[in-house]
Parts: structure tokens; C-alpha cells; sequence
């Protein structure tokens, strides 16, 4: 009984909270689990046990999968890191790496004046 409380594998390491951010970013997106595991030529049903139940999918798919919803990983495998950014800042991060410098220009003049809002006034 206490194997199915513990969802960490013998590494120690415990594979729902990245199942639970794939579902939510699958949802987003208006994905049906059917879908996208025909999309991943996996079954449904390992699709669910992936995003609910902890099951670990290989390392190419997981891959796989954080790159389609750019998702980031390594918050959830170095937990002691986990702190140092948020996973929505983490992905952002990856979603900047794919702008030119149009495109960040645009964006550092954006969050310039949303820092500017934030401003208390004197």
C-alpha cells in the first residue's frame, strides 16, 4: 500500500508534477488526450498514467513532449534549483530564444513600461 502513496521511483525522483504541467499545458492548447497520444503514437491510457498517475516516459519522449508545450524540465528534476526562477519564467525563457531582436525589442519596451506602471509614485 504504501508504494502507491509514494509515487517516487527507487531515484528518488517523482515524475507528478511535470505529468500534472503537461496535462495542464495540453489543456490549454484544447488537445484531447486522444490526440495527442495519436500525435505521440503512444496509447491514451499511457498518456494518462503519464500526466496522473507519475509514470515515467522514456527520456525521448518526455523530451519530446517539453519542446511541444516548452515546458521546462529542470525545475522539477534539480528541486534544489527549483527556486532560482518559476516554471512561467523558465518558459518564457524558451519562448525568447526563439525571437529575433525585432521581436525583443519589441518586448524589452513592453515589460520597461509594464516596470514603470509598477512604479509607486513619488
Amino acid at each position: 500500500m504504501e508504494l502507491i502513496r509514494n509515487k517516487k521511483n527507487r531515484y528518488g525522483f517523482d515524475f507528478i508534477p511535470i505529468g500534472l504541467e503537461i496535462k495542464k499545458a495540453r489543456e490549454s492548447q484544447k488537445i484531447t488526450r486522444e490526440n495527442l497520444a495519436e500525435t505521440l503514437d503512444i496509447s491514451p491510457r499511457h498518456l494518462q498514467a503519464i500526466e496522473l498517475e507519475g509514470k515515467h516516459p522514456s527520456l525521448g519522449l518526455l523530451t519530446y513532449i517539453a519542446e511541444m508545450f516548452n515546458i521546462p524540465v529542470d525545475p522539477y528534476i534539480f528541486e534544489e534549483k527549483a527556486g532560482e526562477k518559476s516554471i512561467i519564467r523558465k518558459r518564457l525563457d524558451m519562448l525568447l530564444d526563439k525571437l529575433d531582436d525585432k521581436d525583443l525589442s519589441i518586448l524589452e519596451a513592453t515589460a520597461t513600461a509594464l516596470c514603470k506602471v509598477k512604479e509607486p509614485e513619488e
